[in-house]
């Protein structure tokens, strides 16, 4: 006899999931053995394929990637308890897992970057041609006053060896990232390089979602962002800057995956970090909301378990930079908005304002 289940009955752990993997760098799942397994797990559970779901509920899991998430990382979102993001993927992990049934889609982005990048000290050279350190700031002051350049070296692949277009561009950009005032230029380590280990998704995430798209016959989603060498794009849904100094396009707004957010029926948002990719996306997405109509906020629900701020530790038991603070400010305007703050470990049924039948 068939097993009848709802769309809100939680599912167990499949005895695959290890939750030690959620700490581990070099774990991968076996993506051929999911696949084996998700039939059988299926029929057990009394699943439905994602086509037939009525209410679409779309989890949006943003730069779970291992460069973000493990310390072995190039920018390891480790939180003010030096653990966030490990256990950030355990819960994710967990959260797919019980909600298998109610889980329409679950999309990932993917941080994406190349050696020479804007927000990359190797783009920078100091006023005596020295190579810059990550973790500072470039301002527009300090490129008037010769303290900063971009490095010579780029000009010729990057802009046919334009050199003065290219200081141009730069203080362009630097004033419009001012003017907007949601950030200054920041130089971070190199990270999530195309081809390196650090762009891949946490072994225990990748797990999880592959396990959802074979055992629910729904598509393993990913949005690729930040390409773009001369802006940074923390969002996915658009880069900080869209223009050139001269009035050309530089970007582009990410609209056919707005559009899908906004057609779903309700959106769950988690992953890393809290303090930067999160929150500008979820900033994105209110904008839009905003501008739309203020009632659709009230279908985002943000899993505060499941993301964490960026910490630089300063290796004496403090930071040399703690976003916590930001992060903490911009879930509270969230709410303050009409979206949700609630738990991965909360059932769906106690969720406000979700009516899944």
């Amino acid at each position: 006899m068939k097993k009848t289940v709802t769309k809100l009955q939680e599912s167990p752990l499949p005895s695959f999931y290890l939750p030690a993997h959620a700490g581990s760098f070099g774990y991968g799942p076996n993506a051929g053995r999911l696949q084996t397994e998700a039939g059988a797990w299926r029929d057990a559970q009394g699943l439905t394929a994602a086509a037939t779901d009525t209410f679409n509920l779309h989890l949006l899991l943003i730069d779970v990637q291992k460069d973000f998430c493990f310390p072995e990382g190039a920018l390891y979102v480790g939180g003010r308890s030096g653990r966030g993001a490990i256990d950030d993927n355990r819960r994710i992990a967990e959260f797919i897992y019980k909600n298998l049934g109610a889980l329409t889609n679950v999309t990932t982005t993917l941080d994406t970057h190349f050696a020479y990048q804007i927000f990359f000290p190797s783009f920078w050279v100091d006023q005596d041609d020295q190579p810059l350190t990550a973790h500072r700031e470039i301002t527009r002051e300090q490129l008037e006053r010769g303290q900063v350049r971009p490095n010579p070296a780029m000009a010729k692949w990057l802009c046919g060896g334009n050199y003065p277009w290219l200081l141009k561009q730069v203080k362009y950009y630097c004033e419009e990232l001012e003017r907007a005032g949601k950030y200054t230029l920041y130089l971070w380590p190199p990270h999530c390089l195309l081809g390196g280990d650090g762009h891949a998704l946490a072994g225990v995430v990748q797990e999880a979602r592959l396990f959802h798209s074979f055992v629910r016959g729904a598509q393993s989603w990913a949005e690729v962002k930040g390409g773009n060498p001369f802006t940074e794009n923390y969002s996915v849904l658009r880069p900080e800057v869209l223009t050139r100094h001269d009035g050309q396009p530089l970007a582009q707004r990410n609209t056919q995956f707005l559009k899908t957010l906004l057609t779903s029926d309700a959106v769950v948002i988690a992953g890393q970090a809290a303090s930067h990719c999160v929150k500008s996306s979820i900033d994105d997405l209110l904008g839009e909301i905003l501008a739309q109509d203020a009632a659709l906020a009230r279908k985002v629900y943000l899993l505060t378990d499941c993301m964490s701020a960026v910490t630089v530790p300063d290796g004496k038991g403090g930071f040399h930079a703690d976003f916590t603070p930001q992060a903490d400010a911009a879930l509270q305007r969230f709410a303050d908005a009409g979206m949700h703050l609630v738990k991965s470990t909360d059932p769906l049924a106690a969720w406000p304002d979700l009516r899944i039948a």
